[in-house]
């Protein structure tokens, strides 16, 4: 997004975002503030599912066609953004052996 643009989208993407994980919507509010790449595919997630509802507003010769292009795209964020917020919760853990970087 750019600096440009309304608050209004920016509210919106991270909604859309919250409705497609309803269970794990403070952790997407979390990582919508603090990560720029998770908010651009928000974003993304965003403009593809309003193109996709405004998808009937095409020429008959085109409709299905983006109407399945614009689902897929939908679903592959979708994917994306599940794939980010489960490896945003793994955790480093060292075993109690291992050496520790030397603080300077």
């Amino acid at each position: 997004m750019t600096s440009g643009e309304s608050n209004s989208t920016h509210l919106s993407a991270l909604e859309i975002a919250e409705a497609q994980f309803p269970a794990q919507a403070a952790r997407v509010r979390q990582l919508f503030q603090m990560n720029e790449t998770f908010r651009s595919m928000c974003e993304d997630l965003a403009a593809a599912a309003e193109t996709l509802a405004h998808v009937e507003r095409l020429p008959d010769n085109v409709r299905e066609t983006r109407r399945q292009e614009y689902a897929s795209l939908v679903d592959a964020l979708v994917a994306e953004i599940g794939e980010a917020l489960s490896q945003s919760k793994v955790v480093m853990l060292r075993r109690s052996g291992e050496a520790r970087p030397k603080p300077r």
